[in-house]
């Protein structure tokens, strides 16, 4: 395979991701106001995640074939932009039928536009910092281990996830929302992942993740995952990608805590204004 064609591949995924989010802005754009299903949103959130899925692939791919370059970095942050950004807030939007003009739709559609313009800002930082570290070797080794504010595919998949659980039959009728307390709910969730993305909280990079188990545990570990996986994707889609979106949320929200009360202060360095 020529260099040519190494460089190639992992834009190609970049772009394949990005027409995922592009797909999903458009199906939602063209469903008439009110008539948003649950079948609809699990198919959007299903679509996003195999946007998620092309984001992890395309710098894994680029950096073992030693193929990162400036222009997939910043293809790679516009894709992510908009189909992490932009995407989510306008599934939110179309899902609620709201009378325009009034109080409640205008304050979803700000935390909306809150959470799209975060993202960017956090896309950009997340850039300006990734050309600073190569030229660190110790802000490098960190850069590695933490980010720098929540991941905009975290807080897509937080926001897609919860818009998709409250409206599905799965949810509990005990928790049954209408539609205003539903929004409710929703401009919490998008004004706290917009504070989340632009904080200087310190969330884990799973890249640095090790667990040493012997190789037979790996093995059996992953079959039981993948039934898991499967199970919840098949039969209980919204409840389980509700769950391990969540989930996550709330385990790096608890390591930023303890990092920024009882961590090492060095990772504190990037703390300070530039």
């Amino acid at each position: 395979m020529s260099i040519k064609h190494v460089h190639l591949l992992p834009n190609v995924i970049t772009a394949f991701g990005l027409s995922c989010g592009l797909f999903v802005i458009f199906r939602m754009t063209m469903t008439p106001l009110g008539q948003v299903t649950e079948q609809l949103l699990a198919q959007s959130a299903g679509i996003l995640l195999l946007a998620a899925l092309a984001d992890l692939l395309d710098g894994a791919i680029a950096r073992a074939m030693r193929a990162e370059s400036d222009f997939g970095g910043f293809f790679d942050s516009l894709a992510d932009a908009i189909t992490f950004g932009v995407g989510p807030s306008v599934v939110v939007l179309k899902t609620l039928s709201l009378i325009s003009g009034t109080t409640l739709s205008f304050l979803l559609t700000t935390a909306a536009l809150l959470f799209s313009v975060s993202g960017v800002l956090r896309l950009v930082r997340f850039n300006v910092l990734a050309q600073e570290q190569k030229r660190d070797e110790q802000q490098l080794a960190l850069g590695k281990k933490f980010f720098s504010g929540l991941p905009i595919p975290a807080s897509a998949a937080a926001i897609v996830s919860l818009n998709l659980f409250l409206a599905s039959q799965e949810l509990p009728s005990g928790l049954a929302l209408d539609e205003s307390e539903r929004a409710g709910v929703l401009f919490v969730a998008l004004t706290l992942l917009s504070y989340l993305m632009i904080s200087r909280w310190k969330f884990p990079s799973l890249k640095n993740l090790h667990i040493r188990v012997a190789s037979f545990r790996v093995l059996l570990l992953t079959v039981v995952a993948a039934a898991f996986i499967f199970y919840g994707l098949l039969h209980r889609f919204s409840l389980f990608f509700f769950a391990i979106s969540w989930g996550y949320l709330f385990f790096s929200l608890a390591f930023a805590i303890y990092c920024r009360f009882f961590g090492d202060k060095t990772a504190e360095s990037e703390e300070e204004d530039e």
